[in-house]
């Protein structure tokens, strides 16, 4: 590989750096030829992008992309995959999922909104994490609550109040 070749790498490496909020960093070292392509069928399904990397090439595409990694950068030894997400827990879920049936891939570190977890214990957290429209999701529960319990008390008073007023006319006559 010329050094054309690895610029143009480490320079697309650091558009995916940049271009990502949730990237994921994982040893799949010990995966035959067929579990990783299953791996990695897994993980489009999930739409997560799946590239293994050098590491001397990750240093140089975060030294480009100027995202801050602090101590997520110490991951960056042995085998290294680098998971890219759009969504913060589809990368955990799947790793949750093949590891069912396998011991890899280990999660060294994952960059989330600026937020670096770091060690396998993580996935755990990683997989509770809420997504923006889930929490969108929940604030509109929460603000309609109120309001669907005043119109329903409004409605059963209605129609007692009614119900009332007719029974009080009937009695009249």
């Amino acid at each position: 590989m010329n050094k054309n070749e690895k610029n143009n790498i480490i320079d697309e490496l650091a558009v995916n750096l940049k271009e990502y909020q949730y990237v994921y960093v994982t040893d799949s070292s010990n995966l035959s030829a067929n579990s990783n392509n299953d791996l990695r069928k897994l993980l489009h399904k999930n739409g997560v992008k799946m590239q293994v990397i050098k590491n001397t090439f990750v240093h140089k595409a975060l030294e480009r992309s100027e995202t801050e990694w602090g101590d997520l950068k110490d991951t960056l030894v042995g085998t290294t995959a680098l998971l890219f997400a759009s969504n913060p827990k589809a990368p955990a879920i799947a790793i949750k999922e093949f590891r069912k049936n396998s011991d890899r891939p280990l999660l060294k570190g994952a960059y989330i909104d600026s937020d670096i977890f770091i060690g396998d214990d993580q996935l755990g957290t990683l997989i509770d994490l809420k997504t923006r429209e889930e929490l969108v999701g929940e604030i509109i529960g929460l603000l309609r609550s109120p309001a669907n319990n005043v119109i329903s008390s409004l409605q059963s008073g209605g129609n007692t109040i009614a119900g009332l007023v007719k029974a009080l006319s009937e009695r009249e006559n």
